[in-house]
């Protein structure tokens, strides 16, 4: 159960163990001539003229296998420090071009959050198609994979075999040993990732990924950026802002993160956002007949799954597969996924009714969406990168097993239910084989146009005064509120929430301060 810190639109984890993405590649006939900004004088370390073949190359548009996108493939530096010594990665990029009818605005680029989540996945599965109709109608929608993910020069840790050892590995240890075998699976994890990815490894912290989007949007032809960002979307659509202010359109930060906590309160604050959806959840259960859990408040409906993930510890139930029982791990990662959105409740209602009826099948298939694992085995690179970029972007939450111990108190008080593992979990940077680059910090983005930061009451994954903090940072920060459930707020229902951002997209009408829906 590797789930510290991932941060991604409810969409990219029911959805993602059954799409089919089709690859890109670059050729063909070019798009439309478009004049690309120079790059930003004070651009990273190195000079404007060596970055100057960068922000003006030209991409190369073809059909890249779904109808109505096409794909290109953007260079970009490896190392900032050192552009133009040969060593750049590929940026893959999607589009789906503005439908009409009404002037074209420009590029809007959208990221699902991750870190780790396939961009051109989310634009092609869903944000292409299914973002409002008058905003398809006035943007070209475009998206990419941020470096190390995916189709851009992807971090690779574990063949699926291992991934699938890995991802049951007990992460509520119950002694000395156990506590052993938790630190082997995490150093084997990591040594993975250097033996596998040691060129790209030190190079994919979200600020070179700010840092590609610039080059995104000069090579799109904008002069300015336009952009929806949701979960850790949002940390990287900050950074972008805080470095390129004067670059900022109108930008979107959906369930937004707070940049200012170290890792160690992130973690400990999403535990407790998890909590907080379980509550929600417990108590829709508790009225519906036949809830597995039984009937009570959220803490004896609680106390009842911890139990069950206890007896799972120690005795795993059949999945039908017989090398992946569901044990205490698969089944509280399954819990999780389906905690992203109210809607997948009735599925999680379900699964655990079979699990505790000794079919773990649909426990799995969740845990499984989570993870991004195919049925043929394979899974996407999504938590090797999620990895990836967490562990370069803080140091570590934890410096090894016994500061873990000294915090399982506070992690418990967070979360009964889900405290224990998610504290452990959070161990995952500790032998991590590359040093972070960054550190936890306010961003401000002065100068920058209004921003819109969006965040939801109840969201489980990036709690609610993330995006207080995330607005207050901001010098042009305004905070829009969904009072609600799930993760995340744009597309999902809210009439109010759409509409509001709608305008501000489509005309560029703020909201009042600290609009509520």
């Amino acid at each position: 159960m590797d789930t510290s810190r991932l941060l991604r639109t409810t969409g990219t984890v029911i959805a993602a163990a059954g799409l089919l993405l089709v690859g890109c590649s670059t050729g063909g006939a070019a798009g439309p001539a478009s004049s690309a900004p120079s790059a930003p004088s004070g651009s990273a370390s190195a000079s404007a003229a060596a970055l100057r073949p960068y922000y003006e190359q030209k991409l190369s548009w073809r059909d890249c296998g779904v109808p109505g996108f096409q794909c290109a493939t953007m260079k970009a530096p490896l190392d900032y420090a050192n552009p133009g010594s040969g060593q750049d990665v590929d940026i893959a990029v999607a589009r789906r071009p503005a439908t009409g009818p009404g002037k074209r605005l420009g590029s809007l680029v959208v990221n699902p959050g991750g870190p780790g989540g396939s961009g051109i996945g989310y634009l092609q599965a869903y944000a292409g198609i299914g973002y409002p109709a008058p905003v398809r109608a006035r943007y070209d929608m475009v998206s990419f994979d941020p470096r190390g993910v995916d189709r851009s020069s992807p971090v690779e840790c574990l063949t699926g075999p291992a991934m699938d050892k890995y991802t049951q590995v007990d992460q509520t240890p119950d002694d000395a040993a156990e506590r052993a075998l938790l630190v082997t699976a995490f150093k084997e994890f990591a040594a993975g990732c250097q033996a596998r990815s040691q060129r790209v490894l030190p190079h994919v912290s979200t600020v070179d990924a700010a840092r590609d989007m610039d080059l995104l949007r000069a090579v799109l032809g904008d002069e300015k950026l336009t952009y929806v960002g949701a979960s850790y979307g949002t940390l990287l659509g900050a950074t972008y802002a805080d470095l390129f202010p004067d670059r900022v359109g109108r930008l979107v930060l959906d369930g937004a993160m707070d940049p200012s906590r170290t890792a160690v309160d992130l973690n400990r604050d999403q535990t407790a956002g998890f909590e907080t959806a379980f509550t929600a959840f417990a108590k829709d259960c508790a009225k519906q007949e036949g809830c597995p859990l039984g009937t009570g408040g959220p803490e004896a409906v609680g106390a009842r799954l911890k139990e069950f993930f206890r007896k799972l510890d120690a005795q795993p139930v059949p999945t039908g597969d017989a090398a992946r029982p569901l044990g205490e791990a698969l089944a509280t990662t399954g819990v999780i996924a389906a905690l992203y959105d109210e809607s997948a409740w009735p599925q999680l209602r379900e699964a655990l009714t079979a699990a505790m009826d000794g079919d773990g099948a649909s426990l799995l298939s969740l845990a499984d969406s989570y993870y991004e694992r195919s049925p043929d085995g394979k899974y996407a690179n999504l938590m090797s990168a999620n990895a990836a970029v967490n562990c370069l972007d803080q140091p570590p939450a934890f410096t090894g097993p016994d500061a873990v111990r000294s915090a399982l108190p506070s992690f418990e008080k967070a979360s009964p239910v889900f405290g224990t593992g998610l504290a452990w979990a959070s161990l995952n940077c500790t032998y991590w084989p590359v040093k972070a680059t960054g550190t936890a910090k306010s961003l401000a983005a002065k100068g920058a146009a209004p921003i819109l930061v969006v965040g939801t009451t109840r969201d489980p994954a990036t709690p609610y005064k993330w995006a207080q903090a995330l607005a207050d940072q901001l010098d042009s920060g305004t905070l829009l509120t969904y009072d609600g459930d799930g993760h995340t707020a744009y597309g999902r229902g809210s009439d109010c929430i759409d509409t509001t951002i709608n305008r501000y997209l489509l005309e560029g009408q703020v909201p009042p301060k600290d609009k509520k829906c």
